[in-house]
């Protein structure tokens, strides 16, 4: 789950990170106040969840509460990719001596949390790692031990020769770390940290992505999210307890358990499609699930086929083959439908398929080639009636 940055300037200030003072505005007089309690010039910045705020005209600076208003009213309702911006963030603006990355995520291949800290902030870390890796110094933490003193401490002063900031900054990075672990994070990130001319360190940025497995131990947390940045299927399948997330790609796959999932995505892409989406029905036999998952993976109009993909271990093929029938039966789609059903109850789900004209294949390769290749047949109309 993302987060807007006032939201995770509000989780970083209780850690103590050091922050601008800024208040969030959903009208230009409530930024206008904010302004006028700042007392100094202050940066008016677009809440969305999207990068390159700046590039968009998201991100600009107000000498003067007036002003402030009139910026205000400039960014709120603009869109910046497909995005209303709703809320602004108005914060103290900070004079920049310099600006720093300091990063927290979790690394799959270490299965470790990694704190990556570079000289050269204020881009996109991946623009930094693309063109120059060895400005980014990365320390793999020990999950059991967790980040100690001394090696924050090394971290800053690879950031910084001042021994003034370089103390400043080892304890900002300790408390990064903690914000990352205890509120289940998968990304705490600060880029840029600045320092002043007179020596001082900040955080004028914040960024924070919520591991959503966590999110039923910070409820607070859960509460901030923002619906509206949503895509809309997300939001239904998550309240149907599917696993869905969007992509750009024509093959629309329903699967059960993430890693099959990925596997599926990625068989589809070594044929040469792309999937439209990943979704992990579960371990559920609950045909109802199907039915919802068809349903919202057929209203997007980029979808050419529908794969399914299940392996029957909790999951019981005839179930899942029942929802598929329910499914085809209630919502007659217009694209092609192939099936892979191997594992529990598998002969009972190929009869059952039969009511619908469908047959299953045992063969992941076959089902995969199968579907990309009923994709490219764009007048196909299997259930259309």
């Amino acid at each position: 789950m993302k987060i807007h940055e006032y939201q995770a300037k509000q989780i970083f200030a209780r850690y103590g990170i050091p922050l601008p003072a800024g208040e969030m505005a959903t009208t230009p007089d409530e930024a206008k106040e904010i302004a006028e309690k700042i007392g100094k010039p202050v940066m008016v910045k677009a809440q969305v969840h999207v990068g390159g705020r700046g590039k968009a005209g998201g991100i600009k600076k107000a000498d003067n509460p007036d002003q402030a208003f009139e910026i205000a009213s400039q960014i709120l309702g603009m869109e910046i990719k497909g995005l209303t911006v709703k809320k602004v963030l108005v914060t103290e603006c900070k004079d920049i001596a310099s600006e720093a990355y300091l990063g927290v995520i979790v690394d799959r291949r270490s299965k470790k949390p990694v704190i990556m800290v570079s000289a050269a902030g204020g881009i996109d870390i991946e623009e930094v790692a693309r063109e120059t890796p060895e400005k980014i110094f990365k320390l793999e933490v020990d999950p059991l031990l967790g980040l100690q003193s001394f090696q924050a401490r090394n971290l800053a002063y690879l950031l910084y020769s001042d021994r003034k900031i370089a103390n400043q900054t080892s304890p900002v990075i300790l408390k990064l770390y903690k914000t990352f672990t205890e509120n289940d994070c998968s990304l705490a990130e600060i880029n840029p940290f600045i320092t002043t001319p007179d020596g001082e360190v900040w955080a004028v940025d914040a960024k924070i992505n919520i591991d959503d497995s966590g999110l039923a131990r910070h409820p607070e947390i859960e509460e901030m999210r923002d619906l509206d940045a949503e895509e809309k299927a997300e939001i239904e399948a998550r309240e149907k307890d599917l696993s869905f997330v969007k992509l750009d790609g024509n093959i629309g796959c329903i699967v059960n358990g993430a890693g099959l999932a990925m596997a599926t995505m990625d068989l589809v892409k070594r044929f040469g499609a792309e999937p439209a989406n990943f979704l992990d029905i579960g371990g559920s036999s609950n045909p109802e699930k199907v039915v919802s998952a068809m349903n919202i993976i057929l209203r997007d109009p980029n979808v050419k086929a529908i794969l399914f993909n299940i392996f029957g271990g909790i999951t019981r093929c005839d179930d899942v083959a029942k929802g598929i029938v329910y499914a085809v039966n209630q919502l007659r789609p217009k694209v092609p439908i192939v099936v892979r059903l191997t594992g529990t109850n598998e002969d009972k789900a190929r009869k059952i398929l039969e009511e619908v004209n469908l047959t299953a294949s045992s063969s992941m390769e076959e089902v995969v080639k199968r579907a990309i290749q009923l994709s490219g047949m764009t007048q196909t109309t299997m259930f259309g009636g």
